[in-house]
């Protein structure tokens, strides 16, 4: 064997190993499994949770069944019993598992019997195997007990085996899923002979049970099922360690069963035969349906009895898919090999000797055609005379009068129209008058109203244009062979325009349930806003329903009511508790489902790749969707999942954009800190041990400079400190401008004699017009930006003067400042204004906080004015950053300027 290929085979399977994780963080599951009543389930539970508390373990008494047996209540001594929710029932009060008080006292493992049991109607769970399925997803262990007939898949075998039918019935996943199943065996006999010692029912009742079901027959089959289910189960958990420590075992490569059903009663059976067989064969399986495409989705009652199967094969623990297609053989064979199906599985009646000539029936053609796959083919008890292949729609007596009502009266007009052209003129095709009646019957009232014209025109135009008129007798041979040709073609005809017909209307339902959706896809994509899609979606549940709508989303941890149509829709107490569960637990509850049935909503959660963003609530009637509307309503809740999920996002990723923007600045800040306050404290700190340690014995010019850079480096830091302060005023929004008269050239004054002190050795030139006007601004803040804009100029203008210019140009006063540097590279110029943007020296270096261009803009704008940079600004070289103010006018008093 390669290397490679032995490395290969030594791994542990990933899915049996996340299986293995899963099971580490719930509770475990124990099934004392019995083939019939009386065999000592609930004795051997009791025997077990006794020793275990001797040992010091918690365990606890949810609920126990004795039914009257002393020797088993004798074992609930010593041991703790929960106490049970009382219920009134029918005017009785009844004792029921109180699931909450369980979760309450949250014990390690906890003993509730009769895992089949239904539960009162106020219950959370309409099941107690729901109950259970809680308790261990809070991580509590569980012991119950059941017997084999109780279990989905095999109901119909014991209803054969026994003659009684099972009414209590649990999916077969619940054992399948089950830790450790242990069988609680004994002899037929010897359970016979309990019942009779009134070990097991009270004298009377034994009698009946000993004459009906606990005949030595059925007990003798029932534990052969008890016994191979056990022996299933064992070798599902032995392949799960091998599979788990990468033991090369002999498991099989892997069945995988297809499984056809249809709207009949044979598809029930077909999906309990499939399941056994599958769990004989530890094999994947799936049922499919296939739908025609050009045809009806067929009766209210046969899609009903087809969701029903569906809903059957589920909770039995398969897959389950639509196929839509005309060619039944060719989709079934398609989907089979797309699936990598080993076999297929389909129900097969006997088709009916006259028919038997002119068609081959679907398991036939299905078998001929499924080369390399095998065939099941599940027969009926039933005769085929007995059983209808699907239930036929019923016709009112009211429908059937319109429908021939509509042919006579197309079939009279016809005879009217041509009693009227034969006084005119002679024809020899009248008839086809009569296949016009057929047709229109056809058009409008379908199949059934089409035979009836195709047998009142044969009628009408035998006796009224066939000689010798006014009888149904036909005297000429060739008269006898038109008529029933016509009859033929008359039938035929309607036959195609019904099936037309309906087509029509199927292609039509379909057609706008497609546009439906095309539109709330396209709302969908064009909406980014949470609240809009919520909206969009609430809105399209209740127009395609007809059913009041709610949608959920998270907020604050939980679930809150987010938008609902109609608006005044509440929900109550058992309603959010529904919503929650759906929201936590990712599966549907509330009305109709196995969780909270009394709600008025039934609840779905809204699932996407990253999890449950929401839920779906809508008032569920008597009756479920149909299937029309629940394949409507999981295409909206789709799309409306993704929607929900790209809306958030698109937030998130907007505020992940803010926060990496904050990060660049503030990593820009605390670069330009590092450097513009190190730089100064050193020299500052520097400078003051130099004064302290030599004091007097320092040269007196020398202690002059010390003292003087101190002066300097302080004024840098606080002109630095007072930048910060300035870019924080500005992004706050407090930055309030004054709007006083402002002289512009005395602003100009002060700001040059500001800079000659800071850079004594720069050369300043200014040019400031004489008909200069005032205007309106912020001394203090214009001043600012002039320092600002000459620092900048001091820093990046090289050794030639800097030039200040003011002037009128208009209605705007213009100032600029020009410098004669190395320039502005024009991808630069439209980020000079930045915060944190800094030029770099030619050595690459860069200088300064790259704030003070930014706090110009600011302060610039907040006055009214505009602020700009051009490089080159002369002769091919420097900068030039101009501001350009409206003109005040000083007649105007000052409020009409404010």
């Amino acid at each position: 064997m390669p290397e490679n290929d032995r490395e290969r085979t030594s791994r542990p399977d990933p899915d049996a190993l996340l299986a293995l994780v899963d099971r580490d963080t719930r509770g475990k599951l124990t099934v004392f499994l019995g083939a019939a009543p009386g065999v000592g389930k609930t004795y051997a539970m009791l025997t077990r949770a006794r020793r275990l508390k001797a040992e010091g373990v918690d365990i606890v008494i949810g609920l126990v069944e004795t039914h009257g047996r002393n020797e088993t209540a004798a074992l609930l001594e010593g041991l703790e019993v929960l106490p049970r929710r009382e219920v009134i029932h029918s005017g009785r009060t009844l004792s029921e598992f109180d699931l909450d008080s369980a979760l309450g006292r949250h014990p390690r493992i906890i003993v509730v019997d009769e895992l089949a049991h239904t539960n009162l109607g106020d219950s959370r769970h309409p099941k107690r195997y729901q109950d259970i399925e809680e308790l261990i997803a809070a991580g509590i262990d569980v012991w119950t007990a059941v017997n084999i007939q109780h279990l989905e898949s095999l109901s119909d075998v014991v209803s054969q085996i026994a003659g009684v039918q099972v009414r209590e019935r649990i999916p077969d996943t619940v054992l399948n899923r089950a830790d450790d199943v242990l069988l609680v065996d004994l002899p037929p006999t010897e359970l016979i002979e309990r019942l009779k010692e009134g070990k097991v029912y009270l004298p009377d009742s034994a009698k009946r049970a000993i004459d009906r079901f606990f005949r030595l027959g059925n007990l003798t089959a029932l534990r052969e099922l008890a016994l191979r289910r056990t022996a299933d189960r064992v070798d599902d958990q032995m392949v799960d360690y091998l599979k788990q420590h990468a033991i090369e075992g002999p498991w099989a490569a892997g069945e995988r069963l297809l499984v056809c059903i249809g709207p009949d009663s044979l598809s029930e059976k077909v999906v309990r035969t499939a399941s056994r067989l599958a769990s004989g064969l530890n094999a994947e399986w799936i049922v499919v349906s296939i739908d025609r495409a050009d045809g009806e989705d067929g009766d209210r009652e046969a899609m009903r009895q087809l969701d029903d199967t569906f809903r059957l094969a589920e909770r039995l623990g398969a897959q389950t898919r639509r196929v839509i297609g005309n060619d039944f053989v060719e989709e079934i064979l398609r989907f089979a090999r797309r699936e990598h199906a080993t076999q297929i599985i389909i129900g097969a009646r006997q088709i009916r000797f006259p028919f038997r000539l002119f068609r081959r029936s679907l398991p036939d053609a299905l078998a001929a055609r499924a080369a390399g796959i095998g065939v099941h083919l599940i027969t009926d008890r039933e005769s085929p005379s007995t059983k209808p292949k699907h239930p036929r729609p019923r016709v009112s007596a009211k429908e059937l009068a319109r429908w021939l009502g509509i042919a006579a009266t197309a079939v009279g007009s016809a005879t009217v129209a041509g009693l009227v052209i034969e006084r005119f003129v002679i024809l020899q095709n009248i008839s086809l008058l009569y296949l016009l009646a057929v047709l229109v019957s056809a058009t409008y009232a379908g199949y059934i109203a089409a035979i009836a014209a195709a047998l009142f025109s044969g009628l009408a135009y035998n006796f009224f244009f066939i000689e010798p008129v006014g009888t149904f007798t036909i005297a000429e041979p060739h008269e006898v062979f038109a008529f029933f040709v016509f009859l033929v073609v008359a039938t035929l005809v309607g036959s195609l325009a019904s099936r037309i017909r309906q087509q029509a209307k199927a292609a039509q339902r379909r057609a706008t349930a497609v546009q439906a959706l095309y539109d709330y896809s396209r709302t969908l994509s064009g909406t980014v806003d949470v609240e809009d899609v919520l909206w969009a979606a609430v809105t399209q549940t209740q127009k395609m329903l007809r059913r009041n709508a709610v949608l959920l989303l998270p907020e604050d941890g939980d679930i809150a009511l987010s938008v609902a149509w109609p608006p005044d829709t509440e929900l109550g107490v058992t309603d959010m508790t529904a919503a929650r569960w759906a929201f936590e637990r990712k599966e549907a509850a509330g009305n109709g489902t196995g969780t909270l049935p009394k709600s008025l909503f039934q609840f779905r959660p809204l699932m996407t790749p990253n999890g449950v963003v929401g839920v779906c609530g809508y008032v569920q009637r008597d009756k479920p969707l149909e299937i029309n509307e629940e394949r409507a309503l999981a295409a909206i809740l789709d799309q409306t999942a993704i929607a929900v999920d790209r809306a958030r996002l698109s937030r998130e990723t907007l505020d992940q954009a803010a926060r990496l923007e904050g990060e660049k600045f503030r990593a820009a800040l605390l670069s330009s800190i590092s450097h513009d306050l190190r730089t100064p404290l050193a020299t500052i700190m520097g400078g003051v041990t130099s004064l302290r340690q030599l004091g007097d014995r320092m040269p007196v010019d020398s202690r002059n400079d010390l003292l003087q850079s101190i002066e300097e480096e302080g004024g840098r830091l606080t002109r630095f400190v007072a930048n910060l302060l300035d870019m924080t005023r500005i992004e706050a929004g407090t930055l309030n401008a004054k709007r006083d008269w402002v002289d512009v050239a005395d602003v100009v004054r002060v700001a040059i004699e500001r800079a000659r002190k800071y850079f004594p050795n720069r050369a300043f030139e200014t040019s400031i017009a004489s008909d200069l006007p005032l205007m309106r601004g912020d001394s203090v803040l214009l001043g600012q930006v002039l320092f600002n804009l000459l620092d900048n100029a001091d820093r990046f203008g090289g050794d030639d003067p800097v030039s200040i210019y003011a002037r009128r140009e208009g209605n705007e006063i213009v100032l600029s400042v020009t410098d004669l540097g190395t320039g502005i590279a024009p991808a630069d110029l439209k980020h000079v204004f930045d915060k944190f943007f800094r030029k770099g020296k030619p050595d690459g270096r860069a200088r300064g906080t790259g704030l003070g261009l930014a706090i110009s803009k600011g302060f610039v704008e907040a006055m009214g004015g505009q602020i700009k940079a051009e490089s080159p600004a002369i002769k091919r070289r420097g900068t030039r950053i101009s501001m350009r103010f409206p003109v005040a006018v000083a007649e105007l008093p000052r409020k009409d300027w404010e």
